[in-house]
This record gives C-alpha cells, sequence and structure tokens, in this order.
C-alpha cells in the first residue's frame, strides 16, 4: 500500500515540499477511505482539516431548500479541496460526496497554516487555485443568468473538454462519467432539457453520449460557436 507521504507528493502544492517539511505533515496526515455515494462532509461540520483526494473522485455539491442539487466543482486524485478552511477557519459551506470509492489524506488545518506562513510560493499558488475555481464558478454563473439552454451547455462541454479532455483518436473524450443529470445540475437546467440539447448536437455530428461518456468529435466547431480558442486537451496512447 503506498504510503501518506507518496500521497502527499502527488498534490501539487506539496510536490516541492522539502524532506523536513514533508515529514511533519506526513506524521499529522490521515489517511481515510470512503464508499461510493458517502459524503465526505457537509455544511456546517467544523472546517479543522484540509484534504488532499489519494484516489477515486469527489463532487463538490450545494443543495436548494426544495432538494435540488447544484454541482460546484469535481475533484479528482492529486487535488486539494476543503482549502476554505485556511482562511477562515469556518464550519465547511458545501458538501462533498465521493462519486466512487474514495481515499483521502486528512490535513490539519493549522499545520497547513504554519507551513504557508514559511512558504510564500506555497501561499501563491494556493492563491491561484482559489481564483481558478472561483472563476470557474463565476462564468457558470453568468451563462446561467444569461444565456440560453443550448449555448449554456455548449460552453460547459467547452469547459469540460479543456479541464478533462484527453484526445483519443482525433477526439476529445471527457474523462468524468457525466450523467444527464450531472450535467444539468452543472449549468441550472432540467435533465430532459439536457437530453434534448444532446440529441441536437449528436445529430450535427458535435458530440457523441453514451453510459456516461461524453466525447467532443469536433473541437474546432465547438470552440468557434463558443468564441473560445480551440481547447487543450491532453493525449492518451
Amino acid at each position: 500500500m503506498r504510503s501518506r507521504l507518496w500521497y502527499l507528493k502527488q498534490c501539487s502544492l506539496f510536490e516541492h515540499l522539502t524532506p523536513s517539511e514533508a515529514d511533519r505533515l506526513d506524521r499529522c496526515a490521515l489517511l481515510r477511505n470512503f464508499p461510493s455515494g458517502s459524503l465526505v462532509y457537509g455544511p456546517r461540520e467544523s472546517g479543522e482539516s484540509v484534504l488532499v483526494l489519494a484516489a477515486g473522485r469527489v463532487k463538490i455539491k450545494d443543495i436548494t431548500p426544495e432538494g435540488k442539487e447544484t454541482i460546484l466543482a469535481f475533484i479528482e486524485p492529486g487535488e486539494l479541496f476543503g482549502e476554505l478552511a485556511l482562511l477562515d477557519g469556518e464550519p465547511r459551506r458545501e458538501y462533498a460526496e465521493a462519486m466512487e470509492a474514495c481515499r483521502v489524506l486528512s490535513l490539519p488545518r493549522e499545520e497547513v497554516q504554519r507551513l504557508l506562513e514559511a512558504r510564500p510560493d506555497l501561499t501563491l499558488h494556493l492563491t491561484r487555485l482559489i481564483g481558478l475555481r472561483r472563476r470557474r464558478r463565476e462564468n457558470r454563473l453568468r451563462n446561467v443568468l444569461f444565456l440560453p439552454s443550448r449555448e449554456r451547455l455548449m460552453r460547459l462541454i467547452y469547459e469540460l473538454a479543456s479541464s478533462y479532455g484527453e484526445q483519443v483518436d482525433g477526439k476529445c473524450h471527457i474523462r468524468l462519467p457525466l450523467s444527464h443529470q450531472d450535467l444539468a445540475s452543472l449549468v441550472g437546467l432540467t435533465r430532459e432539457t439536457v437530453t434534448h440539447v444532446l440529441g441536437q448536437l449528436q445529430a450535427e455530428g458535435l458530440v457523441r453520449t453514451r453510459r456516461r461518456k461524453l466525447v467532443v468529435l469536433d473541437c474546432r466547431r465547438l470552440a468557434a460557436a463558443c468564441h473560445e480558442p480551440l481547447p487543450v486537451c491532453g493525449s492518451r496512447t
């Protein structure tokens, strides 16, 4: 079984720690397993720790008083989450749910804060991470407020291709397994509307979707429709 230190080093925030810094964090870290569908944390829980996803996949979400789910972000292995605890120490404000069986590394907030005070480069890295996530949420909210359903969904697919796309045989495969309801929860649409619009995009040869797999067949057309540069997808052999 891989050590806590190995998982810690997979997080970009901590990959350049000195041996003594890494050893100190390793000694206070807690590694926990969560089954698929379980909550890693929920609203009003104490923000006493910062989390690194060691394995699996987590979604950050909120639920309205009427019970409607809104997905705010996806977390993949090596990514930090629950990072707002470092800024205010207040209780959590959203849900973190395991999308599949997960392994999570929990780091005491005080230890990470001490490290950030000693390492301005890590503080800058964290600031950029928080800024990027905030920008994504603001862009999605702007789309929800001002764009019709088709454009809203196309911009979401563009965002997913840019963040989670892998080039395979000239096509961009979104590596997140997403249901139509997941897509709807990301951009404030109904599942029926998402199914209808995806059907149109498939008929036009822009995307292909099957069994929670989404593939962009023509990235140039998608980028042009969104008035954005060509999304940069990773490659996979």
